[in-house]
């Protein structure tokens, strides 16, 4: 649990900096889908954290293969937390909008840079405001994740060699 919420906070450290550096001075489409793209890959190592705590406490929790079961098991395992269904919720709508094929482009390169597209016959729009949103309640959902595990994550040592 603790290796993959360590991981989680490694994607998360990199979509920060996606955040506050590259899509201030970007303002494209292409660093929003790639901060989609980080969160996603945070939420899935969350995801695995959740599931190794449930085999730990006991609950039946195999490991399966496909995200999207994955997602429906963690939800099931943990329906009496509303943080993590929540999140949860969020990491499908990511997910669905990463593998959209009509996505409309608006306003590249000013404040108002705007990614639009239909899913689920409802029109979705991502722009910073809102990305900057999910991040920072995808940061609060790692902090819950840590008080849940009673875990402190610790920066990785890097090594020079």
């Amino acid at each position: 649990m603790i290796e993959s919420l360590r991981d989680a906070h490694e994607e998360l450290k990199r979509v920060d900096h996606l955040v506050y550096v590259s899509l201030k001075y970007t303002r494209t489409v292409d660093v929003i889908l790639n901060i989609l793209n980080r969160m996603v890959d945070s939420y899935s190592f969350m995801m695995d954290a959740l599931l190794k705590k449930a085999e730990d406490d006991g609950k039946e929790a195999e490991m399966p293969f496909s995200a999207i079961e994955r997602a429906d098991l963690v939800k099931e395992l943990y329906k009496e937390d509303i943080s993590v269904v929540d999140n949860i919720e969020l990491y499908l709508l990511l997910r669905k909008l990463l593998r959209a094929k009509n996505i409309e482009r608006e306003q590249e390169y000013r404040r108002h840079v705007t990614m639009k597209t239909i899913i689920d016959g409802r029109e979705e729009i991502v722009n910073i405001d809102i990305i900057t949103n999910y991040y920072l309640f995808q940061r609060d959902f790692l902090d819950h994740l840590n008080k849940l595990g009673g875990i402190e994550i610790q920066p990785r040592e890097e090594s020079i060699f």
